[in-house]
């Protein structure tokens, strides 16, 4: 596989991560944890190979790509967003998956929703930033 297909295959790792967040706080809502359980590490490992496939295309890649497109400043606007918000991501969510497996309810559900919030909006406007560059 070339290095410059790893984009493609990133979102649709981003994709399925943000598919799997939307299935587990489903499943959460209905009281089906078990199945929550299943969705969020899913979505856990989904981003982890994300991360991976993204810092190895960054690392032996061509560079960045350049938005050529004509909403220069909404193409901005969220990258810049996107950008703001990736790094907290994997502290909150290996804190939040570790309060859950440990069983310490109170404790992850105190942080649960702004780690959904927050990686559910990486991971689509990750999608958004994809769309705009290749689409």
């Amino acid at each position: 596989m070339s290095i410059s297909l790893l984009p493609h295959a990133n979102v649709v790792l981003n994709s399925m991560s943000a598919l799997a967040l939307l299935g587990g706080f489903a499943a959460v809502r209905s009281q089906r944890v078990a199945l929550h359980r299943a969705f969020m590490l899913s979505a856990f490992i989904l981003s982890t190979i994300f991360l991976a496939s993204y810092l190895t295309y960054h690392a032996f890649g061509d560079g960045p790509v350049r938005y050529l497109g004509d909403h220069r400043s909404i193409y901005l606007a969220v990258l810049i967003s996107h950008i703001a918000t990736a790094p907290l991501i994997l502290p909150l969510a290996i804190t939040t998956l570790l309060r859950g497996i440990r069983g310490k309810k109170r404790a992850h559900r105190s942080i649960a929703p702004l780690t959904l919030g927050m990686w559910l909006y990486c991971s689509v406007t990750g999608v958004f930033i994809y769309c705009m560059l290749y689409l």
